[in-house]
């Protein structure tokens, strides 16, 4: 199936063939030419069929003059050993980037014309993509940290709530904590925490954070007592006092994000398993880390999403036996 563009959708979802999509693929992968996974050899060739030759070729096959191994745009990627067009790959790409609150494998599965299971499976390869290395790309400056909760029901028992803000009490088995880290009009990193505690929660931060010149604000919750040695500075926001922004002190911006993310889940995909709550957390942060505010159209999101896919895989296994970190 071939999906042509229309309206203002971007150039992943023009192709006339197969042949157009891989070569848009290539184009963004390998900017300055085809250089082989395997090796890293930059003289690789193309793998063409001969006129007098009935014999099949793969399409957007390459061999390396070096290793002598073949290898296609997809090989080293999440893509690989994927046997959907990469045209419909391309598509779900854009689809995935280009939907503030998310795409269900559901909705592919209609979309693209794919089994629920293809689409499933595409749709978390996707989002491990997405996944960004904490190490590598450390926040800075200014960040606000809240933690909130994913999952079960509001109700009134021995795992009921107390006060105005709805905080569960310890050991309920229905929700999942999920913290996240914002830079104020930067970037964004969430993930669950299978348990909350003051000890786990810094660590947490001092791994993601940059110390010594990061400015730390937060709630008054104890989870974040001392931050104030590790970083800058720590300013606090009291909310049991019904206190949300003091001068420039606030944690508007880590709650915007969590209504997002909480927004999609609940009208897109209705039910997210502990086990997989980790990918989706990937996915929104991505998508908010690259927003349009921060000047991202949706093409450049896509690409970043293409750089990203490299040097990663995902067997059908992973996301089936994945667990809340």
């Amino acid at each position: 199936m071939v999906y042509m563009a229309t309206g203002n959708l971007t150039k992943f979802t023009a192709f006339r063939n197969e042949d157009e999509a891989i070569a848009l693929l290539e184009s963004i992968r390998w900017p300055n030419g085809a250089a082989c996974p395997h090796c890293g050899g930059a003289d690789p060739y193309r793998l063409t069929p001969k006129s007098t030759t009935k014999t099949r070729v793969q399409k957007g096959l390459w061999k390396c003059s070096q290793c002598r191994k073949k290898f296609t745009v997809k090989v080293g990627t999440v893509f690989e050993s994927s046997h959907i067009p990469v045209s419909k790959w391309l598509m779900a790409i854009h689809l995935l980037c280009a939907s503030k609150k998310g795409m269900s494998a559901h909705q592919f599965h209609r979309m693209l014309g794919m089994t629920y299971r293809s689409a499933w499976f595409m749709a978390h390869r996707l989002r491990h993509a997405m996944m960004q290395d904490p190490v590598l790309s450390k926040l800075s400056g200014t960040v606000e940290v809240d933690e909130t909760y994913i999952g079960g029901k509001r109700r009134i028992g021995r795992y009921g709530y107390q006060g105005k803000g709805g905080i569960p009490k310890a050991g309920d088995p229905t929700k999942t904590a999920v913290v996240a880290i914002a830079e104020r009009k930067g970037r964004v990193v969430a993930f669950p925490m299978a348990e909350l505690t003051g000890r786990k929660m810094q660590d947490a931060i001092r791994s993601r954070v940059r110390p010594t010149t990061t400015h730390v604000m937060s709630d008054e919750s104890k989870l974040y007592h001392g931050c104030d040695m590790s970083f800058a500075a720590h300013q606090t926001v009291t909310h049991s006092k019904a206190e949300y922004v003091r001068d420039d002190v606030h944690t508007n911006t880590v709650e915007g994000f969590f209504a997002l993310l909480k927004r999609g889940i609940v009208g897109t995909f209705h039910h997210v398993s502990k086990g997989h709550l980790h990918r989706y957390c990937d996915e929104f942060a991505f998508r908010y880390s690259f927003r349009q505010a921060l000047g991202v159209n949706d093409e450049d999101r896509a690409k970043m999403l293409v750089l990203h896919a490299e040097g990663k895989r995902l067997t059908f296994r992973q996301p089936s036996g994945s667990s809340a970190a």
